[in-house]
């Protein structure tokens, strides 16, 4: 087992790129969409399960989890890994993110960000050094420094200083992390939509040095052609032989794209969360299951697909517990998403290696374009 955290690039397939992130917890195959397991759960889902559908590596929520049930109540009980019983690789995100979306519960000076709890109203404080904190006593193997995100649309000027703010924080944030042999820390580029800040902030964070960079502030608003417009550049400024993690992307189709700009690592609740609300996502595209036209249907949801929820239970009987509110519903739909998630991840590693990912693009788009898809 590696000591030592690391990344090694092993193929690349135009700006497409595969390799392998090694932790002291297991490897990481990238690309790599990680599952969001926001309060110490994928929600629906067993541990086990999650690995059987190819995850090497899930989120946890600094936010939630500080607020319930307290990073330190985690750390005294054996850290986050024994708490949730996943022992492979975790990575948390900062808070950041999170506490930014609290309009008017919270409060932003140089020092941090003092808000209100969405759970009780009790006060917090977080900043760079007590982010850093948290994520240590949760035994996080990839740590994310601490940033501020605005949200799009903003001007170039609140752009700017919000950048210029989180390139601070970035640095207090590496200094409190400290040594820590076989963890990472992860900085998180900022600069909106604009090239010449998103370069400043690269080199702002290149000169600090960190273990991984992520792609930040994107997936807020700005819609698919505008996020990919920042990925034609973003990637390229920011070191090459250090991972790239692009954070809360997304559908199917936006991780592709993502990945054929030269990202790396991928995270958004989506594939879970539709499985609770009855969406499936499916080589040709999303289907409904809660469609009338689903009732009498005895396919499964996808012919090709290896998931439980596929070969084992048929549309007709999807639709029925979804509609009649069954909690199967919930576990055979995010199974299947995740392992449709997971599999395309393989896929893509697979025709990157063979050279082969503007093929892959290509057919995955026709599929799409052609197919069993529902009205959402």
């Amino acid at each position: 087992m590696a000591k030592n955290f690391g990344f090694q690039l092993k193929a690349t397939s135009g700006a497409a790129r595969s390799g392998t992130i090694t932790t002291p917890r297991g490897e990481i195959r990238t690309p790599a969409f990680m599952p969001v397991g926001t309060a110490a759960t994928v929600k629906a889902m067993l541990p086990e399960s999650v690995r059987e559908t190819g995850a090497d590596i899930l989120l946890g929520n600094t936010y939630h989890l500080m607020l319930r049930p307290t990073a330190e109540r985690i750390a005294a009980l054996g850290g986050l890994h024994r708490f949730m019983n996943w022992e492979r690789p975790i990575l948390t995100d900062s808070g950041g993110f999170q506490v930014m979306s609290l309009a008017g519960l919270r409060k932003l000076t140089e020092e941090g960000v003092s808000f209100k709890s969405h759970i009780d109203g009790s006060k917090h404080m977080l900043s760079p050094e007590r982010s850093m904190e948290i994520q240590a006593l949760l035994g996080s193997d990839i740590v994310m420094c601490f940033d501020e995100c605005p949200a799009l649309p903003a001007t170039r000027d609140e752009i700017a200083r919000s950048m210029q703010l989180s390139m601070r924080w970035a640095r207090r944030s590496r200094e409190a992390f400290g040594a820590r042999p076989g963890h990472a820390l992860f900085g998180i580029q900022q600069g909106g939509l604009e090239e010449d800040l998103r370069r400043e902030s690269a080199e702002a964070l290149t000169e600090i040095g960190f273990e991984g960079y992520a792609v930040g502030g994107l997936a807020v608003g700005e819609g698919q052609q505008a996020m990919f417009g920042v990925l034609d550049f973003a990637p390229g400024q920011l070191p090459q032989d250090k991972p790239r993690y692009l954070m809360g992307v997304g559908k199917p189709d936006d991780i592709v794209g993502a990945v054929a700009r030269g990202i790396d690592m991928m995270d958004c609740v989506l594939p879970s969360r539709s499985g609770r609300t009855g969406q499936v996502f499916t080589r040709r595209g999303v289907l409904n299951i809660k469609n009338a036209r689903h009732q009498d249907d005895p396919r499964p949801l996808d012919e090709d697909c290896t998931c439980p929820a596929c070969t084992s239970y048929s549309r007709a009987y999807l639709h029925h517990v979804f509609r009649s509110q069954e909690i199967i519903s919930s576990m055979l739909l995010t199974w299947h998403n995740l392992h449709y998630y997971q599999e395309l991840m393989q896929t893509m590693r697979e025709a990157i290696a063979e050279d082969r990912f503007t093929e892959f693009e290509r057919a995955f788009h026709a599929a799409r374009e052609q197919g069993d898809i529902d009205p959402l």
